[in-house]
């Protein structure tokens, strides 16, 4: 029983922190979208790249392969870990800097592919006289 707590806090935390992360950033991405493609079709990127960091930052939060040790059978002389207040304390911390680190990561990647896109963007502008 306390697997599945840890499991759904851990979920409940990484929603949250994903959350945070796709509402602080939403203004700059609707910005550089806008400026790339157009703003008749930035709406539809935005709920994409949106959708894609949720889904990272849950991904990356929630280690279930971390998890599994405490639902498959122990091998003889191993221990089995057990759920301690400090180990919560740990999960908790590491839910959240994983989230944090696969969103960092994702958000990088679409910083330098938009970054390329405006320079070739601004390229192809004519340029205007002073």
């Amino acid at each position: 029983m306390r697997f599945l707590a840890l499991l759904i806090v851990t979920l409940l935390i990484a929603v949250a922190v994903s959350t945070a992360v796709v509402l602080f950033f939403r203004g700059p991405v609707d910005k550089i979208l806008g400026r790339i493609i157009g703003e008749e079709v930035a709406s539809a990127w935005r709920k994409f790249l949106m959708f894609a960091l949720f889904v990272v930052g849950v991904s990356s939060g929630v280690r279930i392969w971390r998890l599994e040790e405490f639902i498959k059978p122990a091998e003889p002389g191993q221990l089995r870990p057990v759920l301690t207040p400090e180990y919560w304390g740990l999960e908790v911390y590491r839910t959240i800097i994983e989230t944090l680190g696969g969103m960092a990561w994702a958000l990088l990647v679409f910083f330098v592919v938009s970054l390329i896109a405006f320079t070739l963007v601004k390229r192809r502008e004519p340029m205007s006289p002073k």
